[in-house]
C-alpha cells in the first residue's frame, strides 16, 4: 500500500468517527526505510492516562457499568474502522488504550499494525502474553480476530480491574485460558500446529460470573464471542457493534453526559 493511502487512513482514523476533530492530529510523517516498507508515525496531543491508570484510579466499588458500555462501543467502532481498512492492530492491551479526562478513547501504539492481507505471512510474536490470542500461542495462521480476543480480555479486565489470564508461557497463558472456557472440542483445534489437544487435561468451561461478576447476560453473550477459541467462531467488530449489549448505549451515555459539563466533547475513536 502506498504510504499516501497509510497517511489517508491514519488521518481518517485520527480525525474520529463522531465528530471528526482535525486539529487534535498535529502531524503524520512517514519515512521509507525499503521500497517494500514505510514507517508511519502520527503526532497528537498528549492523553495523561491510559486504561491501566483508568483502572487503577477508579475508586470502590469499580468502573460502573454504564461507563464500560460506552467505551466498549467506542474501542469496537475504532476496531472495526481498522479493520475495514485491512489494519490488523496486533498489540491491543490496556497500555495501549488512551482514555482522556471526557471518557474518550482512543487507540494507541501502532508499531505491531500491519495491513492484512490473506497471502501475507504474520510474524508470530505479536500481542503481549495476557492478551494474545489462542491461534498466536499456538503459532498457527491468524488475522484480524486476534484484535477480537484481545479486546475480549480487555472487556473482562474493566469488570475486573485485574487481567483475566495471567500466564507466564504460552502454553502455561493457554492452561490459563482453558480454564476460563474449557479445552476446545478437536474440531476447534487448527491443524497446522505442533502442540496436540491432547497435551492439555480436559476440564469444562467456568461460569463467566465466577471471573467476571457485575457482568449481566448481555454482556456474558458478547464477552463469550470474543473469546471464541475457534478465531472464524469470533464475533467481528462489525457485528459486535450490533449486539444487543449495545442496544441501550445511547441512553446510557445520555445519562453519562448528564454528569459531565457540557463545554465536553461526544466520544470519539482516535488512532496513535
Amino acid at each position: 500500500m502506498a504510504s499516501r493511502d497509510l497517511k489517508s487512513i491514519a488521518i481518517e482514523a485520527a480525525n474520529g468517527l463522531n465528530p471528526p476533530v482535525k486539529e487534535r492530529l498535529f502531524d503524520v510523517c512517514t519515512v521509507s526505510r525499503t521500497d517494500r516498507e514505510t514507517k508511519l508515525t502520527l503526532v497528537f496531543e498528549h492523553v495523561d492516562q491510559d486504561l491501566t491508570t483508568y483502572l487503577d484510579k477508579v475508586p470502590e466499588p469499580g468502573v460502573p457499568t454504564e461507563t464500560i458500555k460506552d467505551m466498549m462501543l467506542q474501542l469496537f467502532r475504532g476496531l472495526d474502522f481498522l479493520h475495514s481498512h485491512r489494519v490488523v492492530h496486533r498489540d491491543l492491551k490496556p497500555q495501549n488504550i488512551l482514555v482522556t479526562s471526557n471518557g474518550q478513547i482512543k487507540l494507541a501504539d501502532f508499531g505491531l499494525a500491519r495491513i492484512y492481507s490473506f497471502q501475507m505471512a504474520l510474524t508470530s510474536v505479536v500481542v503481549t502474553l495476557w492478551y494474545r490470542a489462542p491461534e498466536v500461542l499456538l503459532q498457527s495462521s491468524y488475522a484480524t480476530p486476534v484484535d477480537l480476543w484481545s479486546v475480549g480480555c480487555i472487556f473482562a479486565e474493566m469488570f475486573r480491574r485485574k487481567p483475566l489470564f495471567r500466564g507466564n508461557s504460552d502454553v502455561d497463558q493457554l492452561g490459563k485460558i482453558f480454564d476460563v472456557i474449557g479445552l476446545p472440542e478437536e474440531e476447534d483445534w487448527p491443524n497446522d500446529v505442533a502442540l496436540p489437544r491432547n497435551a492439555f487435561t480436559s476440564r469444562p468451561a467456568q461460569p463467566v460470573e465466577k471471573f467476571v461478576p457485575d457482568i449481566d447476560e448481555l454482556g456474558k453473550d458478547l464477552l463469550l464471542k470474543c473469546l471464541a477459541f475457534n478465531p472464524a467462531k469470533r464475533i467481528s467488530a462489525y457485528v459486535a457493534l450490533s449486539h444487543p449489549y449495545f442496544h441501550d448505549a445511547e441512553k446510557c451515555k445520555e445519562n453519562l453526559d448528564s454528569h459531565m459539563p457540557s463545554s465536553q466533547n461526544p466520544s470519539e475513536v482516535n488512532a496513535s
